[in-house]
């Protein structure tokens, strides 16, 4: 006697043979999970088939073939190739069912989608970013501190603020559906395998785009080991071609539906430094504007607020608008002056080392203070015949203040003019500086020691 073989088998959506067409009656006629169904109902296998050594052959594409997957072949991207390798740390999957806040029941219900709590774009990154610092664990059987459920729903529950502890299968109730390119930091990338939600379901929050061609974005998630910040491909690193973008139902955009995050909350142009450049808004662009490949002018706008706070030394031309390993390393120096570290002093500019710069908070590269009356350094090109800033004139009014400011007939001035190089050049010699020393033009060291 032929002992039977049992095989797995998992049947497309819409397969219409009568097996699975009765698994469908089925499952559609099953309790909801939100109304008291039990999970298992729904994470069950479809079917599972008997395949006789006789061999009755089912709908396969060929009798004895195995599913791609099955025969070591990479599955298909959106495009047609291959997706990207999965992360190794990433095996997205297990959900775990509606609930109250630590577990309860509370209703027992998601809260109608007509009725979500209002929040901005700012405060769903900024909970994300608190779960992250603190490195909560993933597991699907426990909860947090504030009583969600540490696991990757629970986390954008968190994050939304719900009030309760959803899954992948409710939480588009509480959302509309959007396209990739209307994607903004605090939206969602949901993919919920409906036929089996223990298989791939999982989602992440939208932090912004890391290249220039969109086919990376900054993922706040949490998946195993714990919450992470991570550059993704898009859409994930499998099921690519499954996760569907969503945008939280009551958000408050503040006013900035372009870049998705709230401004300084300053007026242009009402900065220390001298306010900002070429009347661009104090408003964070977005991470795709910068990093390699960007070619810009918000590249070149990021460049002088860093020279203007003290990174014009990493700047032998420019700055901007080609991204440069200039721009990486001033911005890492500006983030680490505020005592940032990690993958908040990666070199890249987010939301709050932008608000730092635009809004002449924190530290300047060099470990002076903001509110000091310089500021860093704005670098050499400022002070040349025909340039014209205010950084010129703060160096005019610190040198009469110093006493050497004997060569002003007028001013000083926005101007670079005659009277400022021979000013800085008695205050260079002064210091017992000689040659190009004492040419009249003042550097990093010049600098530092007329603002002491």
């Amino acid at each position: 006697m032929t002992v039977p073989v049992f095989i797995e088998f998992e049947p497309a959506d819409d397969c219409p043979c009568a097996g699975c067409a009765q698994q469908r009656r089925a499952l559609a006629q099953a309790a909801r999970l939100r109304d008291g169904g039990h999970p298992a109902a729904h994470g069950a296998r479809r079917a599972l088939v008997l395949a006789a050594a006789a061999g009755t052959v089912l709908a396969t594409p060929a009798a004895g073939a195995l599913p791609e997957a099955a025969a070591g072949r990479p599955a298909a991207g959106p495009a047609g190739g291959a997706v990207p390798a999965p992360d190794p740390e990433a095996t997205p999957g297990t959900q775990g069912p509606v609930s109250g806040l630590y577990g309860g029941t509370g209703s027992g219900r998601a809260r109608p989608a007509d009725e979500p709590r209002s929040t901005t774009r700012a405060a769903i990154i900024a909970r994300a970013k608190a779960w992250i610092a603190a490195r909560v664990p993933y597991n699907m059987n426990g909860f947090w501190s504030d009583g969600y459920r540490e696991d990757c729903s629970g986390f954008v529950s968190m994050a939304w603020g719900l009030g309760s502890n959803q899954w992948t299968g409710s939480l588009s109730r509480y959302a509309v559906r959007i396209t990739k390119d209307e994607l903004r930091p605090g939206d969602i990338l949901l993919y919920h395998n409906a036929g089996n939600p223990s298989a791939g379901s999982h989602v992440t929050i939208f932090g912004g785009w890391a290249d220039a061609s969109r086919k990376k974005y900054v993922a706040y998630e949490l998946a195993p080991q714990h919450a992470r910040k991570k550059v993704t491909p898009y859409a994930y690193w499998s099921n690519a071609d499954k996760y569907v973008p969503y945008r939280y139902r009551n958000l408050i955009d503040s006013g900035l539906p372009d870049s998705g995050l709230p401004d300084s909350g300053l007026p242009d142009g009402g900065l220390p430094q001298g306010g900002l450049p070429d009347g661009f808004s104090s408003a964070f662009p977005g991470l795709g504007h910068f990093g390699p490949g960007a070619d810009n002018a918000w590249v070149t706008k990021l460049g002088r607020l860093l020279v203007a706070r003290g990174g014009g030394t990493f700047y032998r031309s420019g700055p901007g608008p080609r991204w440069s390993s200039a721009d990486r390393d001033a911005t890492r120096a500006f983030q680490r002056a505020q005592g940032w570290r990690g993958t908040e002093a990666d070199g890249l500019p987010g939301p709050d080392t932008w608000a730092y710069l635009t809004g002449g908070k924190g530290r300047n590269i060099g470990g002076h203070s903001a509110a000091g009356k310089a500021g860093g350094f704005p670098g050499v090109r400022h002070f040349r015949p025909g340039e014209s800033g205010d950084h010129i004139t703060r160096l005019g009014r610190q040198l009469v203040k110093k006493g050497y400011g004997k060569y002003y007939t007028s001013g000083p001035g926005p101007r670079w003019s005659e009277a400022d190089r021979r000013n800085v050049e008695a205050f260079q010699r002064a210091q017992g500086w000689r040659g190009a020393d004492a040419d009249g033009r003042p550097g990093p060291e010049t600098w530092r020691r007329l603002f002491l």
